[in-house]
């Protein structure tokens, strides 16, 4: 079997990405089409070809020049998609300026299509928009996700959550697994710190957050950001390391107490990219044996940490209630530890997960 997996606008060894084109290529032949800035040559590693497409982001110019390099990168793509040997294309985004080409280029020539859902593309595609703008984005936006959808033989969610709310909003039934950002590998915890945590990129809007910061930093824990420093949180004292490798994050974070996962992507708590995200860093913390403290809006993971006592859920709105259930929680924290171990598991990626993931896109 040939799968051609279009990462598009996704670096070469995004972890999502990459672990699709990982176990397919066990057994069959895959191109793998990937974002990159730098000159790159196309190239063949065991049953991988390497497809790079340069694009450089964040260019200022304007938008009529911008959005002519972005569709002159994704006919590159469609060119691709149209010409290209292969059984089954596997979509991990869809093409910004031409959304259909490539499903209807694939279905004209009587391939499966595989759409893998990792964001609630009508919310995040360009969300910063606002007022009458995004209502009309949005809605123009479903019209083009529904017709995506049709058009896929089978779908990838990252959440329950997410699958429950397009089908029913679309009214749509279609093949699909559950694929949630498993962490790829399970640490023992060999020693706590008591300290917090903040793994990954820091946004902004985490005033609430903060206040709890200070306030637990009061009460004897301390504070770091792992894998980067940030002028955020410059009015808290914290530590922080620089960049990371998996496994060296990994067991940084194993020595944590707790993992902070509270964020805004944008300045709603109704944002559904968000809400029902399961992103790597609540994984990757669980799989670390690190309890979760989870904001409360973020209903996938709220209800995993609930369900599993593996954590725990806050309002950050307030921030005494926040306070005072992580010092009960810090009380019990065997019980949590307990519950991690006993869980950990169903969160990290392994030989069962990977086999369901390959018979799903191949049969």
């Amino acid at each position: 079997m040939k799968i051609f997996i279009i990462g598009y606008m996704h670096p070469k060894y995004d972890k999502r990405v990459f672990r699709t084109v990982k176990a397919l290529s066990k057994d069959n032949e895959v191109i793998y089409q990937y974002w990159t800035d730098k000159e790159e040559i196309e190239s063949k590693e065991g049953n991988i070809f390497y497809k790079p497409i340069k694009y450089e982001k964040n260019v200022k110019a304007n938008p009529i020049l911008k959005l002519m390099r972005r569709r002159k990168l994704d006919k590159k793509i469609v060119e691709m998609i149209k010409n290209y040997d292969y059984d089954i294309v596997y979509f991990h985004h869809f093409l910004a300026s031409r959304p259909l080409a490539p499903f209807k280029v694939a279905k004209k020539r009587d391939k499966v299509v595989i759409y893998d859902i990792h964001e609630y593309h009508p919310e995040n595609f360009l969300n910063t928009l606002k007022g009458f703008a995004k209502v009309l984005k949005e809605k123009v936006m479903w019209k083009i996700f529904e017709r995506q959808l049709k058009m896929s033989d089978k779908l990838v969610f990252v959440s329950k959550e997410t699958k429950s709310d397009i089908f029913e909003k679309l009214k749509i039934n279609k093949p699909y697994l559950i694929i949630p950002n498993y962490a790829s590998i399970s640490v023992e915890s060999k020693e706590k710190k008591k300290e917090i945590s903040f793994v990954g990129k820091v946004t902004r809007n985490l005033s609430n957050e903060k206040k709890i910061i200070k306030r637990l930093i009061e009460k004897g824990f301390k504070f770091k950001i792992i894998g980067m420093d940030s002028d955020v949180f410059k009015d808290v004292p914290h530590e922080y390391t620089t960049f990371l490798p998996y496994e060296d994050m990994m067991e940084q974070l194993s020595k944590s107490a707790f993992s902070l996962i509270s964020y805004n992507t944008v300045m709603s708590e109704s944002y559904k990219n968000d809400i029902f995200a399961l992103p790597h860093k609540y994984y990757d913390s669980i799989a670390a044996e690190t309890p979760v403290i989870v904001k409360n809006t973020f209903v996938s993971m709220a209800k995993e940490v609930e369900k599993y006592g593996i954590g725990v859920v806050i309002d950050p709105n307030n921030v005494d209630k926040s306070v005072e259930k992580i010092l009960k929680a810090y009380e019990n924290y065997e019980n949590l530890l307990e519950n991690i171990k006993k869980y950990k598991d169903r969160f990290v990626w392994n030989e069962k997960k990977e086999k369901e993931f390959i018979s799903f896109v191949l049969d």
